[in-house]
């Protein structure tokens, strides 16, 4: 099932993933939050609210005395808050991640735009000024660009310290990748604002998908097509070959400005996540791979496309992606080791797995991005306390069923110690299985949250106090209040996990067998194997003990997760003792 021949970059096998949010990671320079006009042109629009940066420390759901002012919801709160996160903030905090074991980054967008997440990007080729130390000096530098003449970008700050980002990420061995989000734009975008401005005069009316220009004399107001009629979000136009000419042009330019930054792509990004791909037509990915891979052929293409195998299948031909958000890995971890009365059998989790490892080329398997959950989904410790909802698999129903504006009987409290061994299982799984783990921020800190915007909370570190979460949704207290702090134990193991990872190339590299399937004591066992090393992994999940046979050829066997106790094969038999929902991962003597 291993080839080295294959397409994939070979570098993407070993990477343990960590998704950060810049936002909401770290506040590195206070000196440079953003004001409130800088979130103008974002949703909720309220430019004459008192408002702040948020207390990194808050209670998420309480209000604030200057929220409490606009007689707003929570909701509409949530997503008008600002922290404060920053480009400083990840480069403070890179030694947490080389010691956590963490050997790539995706950040969420980081280009100029209102928003708290930036996915409706106003222009690709500037960092947003927010995220950099100096927001008033870009803001004079980029006014003086004709954002439509390459030769005109300058170099702010901000891009000046995303490039010292790179750097510093190179120098410890790790890689970085940005978010691609080339399917639509912010209503602040410099081009956009020229057609509203100039209608059909202006130069880029065919770049967007304009339905009707504005007619006074027949009382016809101006019409676009917005991301899922999201108005806030313009559409690049498409036709046949995706993404039209001039705004494709301008992609590709800003592909090469991040990829090689004055010509070396020794300083430039690893790849991209491509946000919403199929919303964007195959040509424009097929034209696209070949200029990323003419610029540094051993980038990494990702896309996010939450789909079932035979939709995946055309993206993952060698031709467009290297791989995906591997979502579908994460519904059957949700079946198996989440839910309880939906609870599927270890046979049928085993064959969910082979079906997704069988279905594409064999290089593509292992540097898919396995998660259980991101920016997008509630957070893994708050799925495992609200198990058995809607199928996680239904993404569209899923999505809005795990949040606690649309499900008042969504139960946000901090997970309990059971919970979190279950947490510990489903983490132990994706560091010994196919494929190249993704951590959500704040995951191995054992944060929780339900779906966005509660996924988004700011992280929590060990050096800030932070307020216990005492307030509901609803905006009443909670009878206990949960304490807010990082999970010292899980993020152990969490360290604990990625580490064996990355000293055992089995893991990372080896093919996949599995030895074990069995449905009445809820055990799973696999083997993998590469050149000499054979690891064996056995998983209980089960809350109680369990005693295992497995036929194993060797002589003894190590466990190199449970203080490396020793076990002797008697005539290629090996019986252990598995602690409930923990395992033991074996190396072959």
């Amino acid at each position: 099932m291993h080839h080295d021949k294959d397409w994939v970059p070979q570098w993407a096998k070993k990477a343990v993933w960590y998704q950060i949010f810049p936002e909401r990671f770290r506040n590195g320079n206070p000196k440079s939050n953003p004001t409130l006009q800088d979130i103008e042109g974002a949703w909720p629009h309220d430019q004459k609210s008192p408002w702040q940066i948020h207390p990194w420390t808050s209670d998420w759901y309480e209000l604030q005395p200057y929220e409490k002012e606009n007689g707003q919801s929570i909701f509409w709160n949530l997503v008008r808050r600002r922290y404060g996160g920053d480009l400083q903030g990840i480069i403070d905090k890179l030694d947490y991640l080389q010691d956590l074991g963490i050997n790539a980054l995706y950040l969420n967008p980081v280009f100029e735009s209102p928003s708290h997440h930036k996915y409706d990007g106003t222009i690709y080729h500037h960092i947003d000024r927010t995220l950099g130390p100096d927001p008033e000096g870009d803001k004079k530098l980029i006014e003086k660009e004709n954002p439509a003449d390459p030769s005109t970008w300058v170099w702010t700050a901000a891009d000046e310290l995303a490039l010292e980002l790179i750097k510093e990420v190179h120098q410890r061995d790790m890689r970085i990748i940005f978010d691609g989000v080339f399917n639509h734009i912010s209503i602040n975008n410099p081009f956009f604002k020229d057609v509203v401005k100039n209608q059909q005069d202006s130069a880029y009316k065919d770049w967007f998908s304009i339905n009707h220009f504005a007619d006074p004399k027949k009382g016809r107001k101006f019409s676009y097509n917005g991301w899922w009629g999201v108005k806030e979000l313009p559409e690049w136009r498409q036709d046949e070959n995706g993404i039209v000419d001039g705004p494709k042009q301008y992609i590709f330019e800003i592909t090469k400005r991040w990829m090689a930054p004055n010509g070396d792509i020794k300083n430039g990004i690893d790849g991209w996540r491509l946000d919403v791909a199929f919303c964007v037509k195959h040509p424009f990915w097929k034209d696209w791979r070949k200029h990323v891979k003419a610029i540094n052929p051993e980038a990494y293409l990702t896309a996010e496309v939450i789909e079932p195998i035979d939709v995946l299948k055309p993206y993952l031909q060698g031709d467009e992606f290297d791989a995906v958000m591997n979502y579908n890995v994460g519904f059957a971890c949700a079946d198996y080791f989440i839910n309880q009365k939906k609870q599927i059998k270890t046979s049928k989790f085993d064959k969910l797995l082979r079906d997704l490892r069988e279905a594409f080329d064999p290089g593509v398997t292992y540097v898919q991005q396995n998660l259980t959950n991101s920016h997008d989904s509630n957070r893994l410790a708050s799925h495992i306390v609200n198990p058995d909802g809607t199928d996680y698999r239904n993404w569209g129903r899923y999505h809005k069923k795990s949040k606690t504006e649309y499900n008042p009987q969504y139960d946000p409290r901090k997970p309990n110690l059971h919970e979190y061994e279950i947490n510990k299982l489903t983490a132990l799984f994706m560091m010994t299985y196919v494929g190249a783990p993704m951590i959500y921020y704040g995951e191995e800190a054992g944060m929780w949250g339900a779906n966005d915007p509660c996924c988004r909370k700011p992280m929590v570190w060990n050096d800030l106090q932070y307020n216990p979460e005492t307030c509901l949704p609803d905006g009443t207290k909670k009878n206990v209040s949960d304490v807010v702090s990082v999970n010292e134990d899980l993020q152990k193991t969490y360290r604990q996990l990625i580490h064996i990872r990355h000293k055992y190339d089995a893991l990372s590299l080896g093919d996949f067998e599995t030895i074990l399937a069995d449905d009445k004591n809820k055990i799973y066992a696999f083997r993998r194997k590469y050149l000499t090393e054979t690891i064996i992994v056995v998983l209980n999940n089960n809350n109680e003990e369990k005693s295992v046979t497995l036929t194993v050829e060797g002589s003894s066997i190590l466990d190199i997760l449970n203080q490396g106790e020793k076990y002797i094969i008697t005539k290629n038999r090996l019986d252990i003792r598995l602690k409930p929902l923990w395992g033991s991962v074996l190396l072959l003597q």
